[in-house]
């Protein structure tokens, strides 16, 4: 029987479960709530980095639902900061668990570019990695092989 009643939501709400068990076992985490907020965390750091026709390449690669937490809040006309050292980036992600301050950033970036390293092809990887400066590609599991 389906949850939701539409075949297609019921598979990305899956797919979306999926991602974020895979980042709680990399995490040893129990919480999915605290997944869910780093999920989205890293994703927006990393989209706020990358171009926008990058940003488009990558989420067309991402579950339905993974892909509108991905673009939450997204407005792509306005000249941002660009992040160019690893400590702007982590920074950013921080900003997402303010009121943890055991939270370790890097830990959380390593492990949703896990999962995502996992799930989308290795050219698209290869696409983002490129566009990183040397320091965030470190953050990658593959480790800056661009």
């Amino acid at each position: 029987m389906s949850a939701t009643g539409l075949s297609v939501f019921d598979t990305t709400v899956q797919k979306t479960n999926h991602w974020l068990k895979e980042l709680m076992a990399v995490l040893d985490w129990e919480d999915k709530q605290q997944a869910y907020r780093a999920l989205r965390a890293v994703l927006h750091a990393l989209r706020d980095r990358l171009t926008t026709e990058e940003v488009a390449q990558l989420g067309a690669q991402l579950p339905m639902l993974v892909r509108g937490i991905y673009y939450e809040g997204w407005d792509p006309a306005p000249k941002r900061e660009r992040v160019r050292h690893k400590e702007q980036f982590l920074a950013r992600i921080n900003q997402h668990f303010r009121e943890d301050e055991f939270m370790d950033a890097e830990q959380l970036a390593r492990a949703v570019f896990t999962v995502l390293e996992n799930h989308v092809s290795a050219g698209e990887i290869e696409d983002v990695e490129s566009m990183l400066p040397a320091e965030l590609r470190e953050l990658w599991p593959s480790g800056s092989r661009v």
